[in-house]
Order: structure tokens, then C-alpha cells, then sequence
């Protein structure tokens, strides 16, 4: 069962199609957990005891920096897929993924620098899981350059993988980074095993907009992957009945 389903996935005209029919629900879904995690996170969520209302840029950053690190992930994952097995709609995957990434930890870095100004008094610090986290963004931005730069595309997703591959060490640094090195940032406060050291009133919008975010990426990388796949398949049979059927 597992079996046919991936490779029905691996199919192009499959994907497309049923990519096509899950963008409108993933947005939708996307669109409702951004307004309640708005809603709770700047309405009901107090103010912190200690850094007041300053603190509700977590609702933005939190998650952006969770996706920055998931997003290059699974891009990790789609670029071993493609290098093994060969699987076009891998390679399409790790590509489509990079400007997604690329926001998410630009973001991330911006939202931190602005949270962290009047709680540091600096806008930048050397601090470890800030440098680890720029240097994910300078793996992203060269991944897509990498891309950009070689002209045949199998070629160029080949180098792409080995490149994302190569980075994703990166990744453990970044998480880990709090408990190996003295740093600014505080250590973990909703994965710890005993109980998120975080109240409910601040956790339920925080999980509600990593949810988001993971929705619009869902959405986003299939739009950009659809586009993609049929830029790569122009000459394909089943490309040319879509646009005669349109």
C-alpha cells in the first residue's frame, strides 16, 4: 500500500495534480491557525512579568526559527532521495524549499535583532546560535546561487544535494548550541521533557503559529514545486493535454 502510494507520488502528472487539489485547503488551514494564534498571542496572552508586551515578537520568531532549521531538514532528506534513487520531484523539492528557508530564517534573524534590542541592548551579538543561525542563511542563499549558476538542471540539483547535505551539521549546532556554549539565548522551554517552562496562556499561541508556519510552507513549496515540475516536463505528453484541456 505505503509502496504504491510513493511511487503514485514519484509520478509527475500525479503530483501535479494532486498538489493542486491540497494548496486550497492547506492555505485555508494556514489562514485559520495565523488569525487564532494572532488573536491569542496579542489579545489574551498577558504581558511577561518581565519584558512586558515586548516579549509577543516571540510568537513570530520562535516559530520562524523552528521552520529555518525543519525546512532545511527536509530539504536534507529530498536531496539524499534524489541522489540515491534519481527521483526528479526530490530534486524539485530541495530546490523549491530554499527561498522558503531563506525567508523563514531571515526572518527569524530580523525578529531576533528587533526582540533583542531591548532586552540585550544590542542588535546583534556574536552569540553561538545567532552566527550558526547566519550561517544557515548564507547555506541557503548559496544553495540557491549554486542552482542558478549551473545550467543543466540535473547537474545542478546534483550539487545542490551534495551542498545541502554537506550543511545540514549545521542544523544540531543551532539546537544544541545553548547547551554546549555559554550563550544569551535561554535554554529550552517547550521541548523539555518534565513540562514546557512556559505558561499555557503563551504556548497555546506559540504552537499556533508554528502550525501556521508549517502550513504555509506546505502550501507555498507545492505552488513553487508545481511550477517547477512543469517547466522541467514542458515537452511532456501529459503537460501538453493540461494546457489543451485548459
Amino acid at each position: 500500500m505505503f509502496n504504491n502510494f510513493f511511487h503514485k507520488m514519484a509520478s509527475p502528472k500525479y503530483f501535479y495534480r494532486i498538489a493542486g487539489s491540497l494548496i486550497p485547503w492547506l492555505a485555508g488551514a494556514c489562514l485559520l491557525f495565523t488569525l487564532a494564534g494572532l488573536y491569542y498571542g496579542l489579545y489574551l496572552a498577558p504581558p511577561d512579568y518581565q519584558q512586558g508586551e515586548s516579549y509577543r515578537i516571540m510568537f513570530i520568531h520562535v516559530p520562524a526559527a523552528w521552520m529555518s532549521m525543519f525546512v532545511y531538514v527536509v530539504m536534507a532528506g529530498a536531496g539524499a532521495i534524489g541522489l540515491v534513487w534519481r527521483i526528479k520531484l526530490a530534486e524539485i523539492m530541495v530546490i523549491s524549499s530554499a527561498p522558503i528557508g531563506a525567508s523563514f530564517t531571515f526572518l527569524a534573524l530580523v525578529s531576533g535583532s528587533l526582540w533583542g534590542k531591548p532586552m540585550w541592548g544590542a542588535w546583534w551579538v556574536w552569540d553561538a546560535r545567532l552566527t550558526a543561525e547566519l550561517i544557515l542563511l548564507f547555506l541557503y542563499l548559496g544553495i540557491i546561487a549554486l542552482h542558478g549558476a549551473i545550467e543543466d538542471r540535473r547537474t545542478a540539483a546534483r550539487a545542490v544535494a551534495i551542498l545541502t547535505l554537506v550543511g545540514v551539521i549545521n542544523i544540531p549546532i543551532i539546537h544544541f548550541s545553548v547547551e554546549w556554549w555559554n550563550t544569551l539565548h535561554q535554554g529550552p522551554t517547550v521541548t523539555r521533557f518534565d513540562k514546557p517552562a512556559i505558561h499555557i496562556s503563551m504556548l497555546i499561541p506559540l504552537l499556533l503559529m508554528a502550525v501556521a508556519f508549517k502550513l504555509y510552507y506546505a502550501f507555498v513549496v507545492l505552488m513553487r514545486a508545481r511550477c517547477e515540475l512543469l517547466e522541467r516536463e514542458s515537452n511532456a505528453g501529459w503537460v501538453r493535454e493540461l494546457v489543451e484541456s485548459k
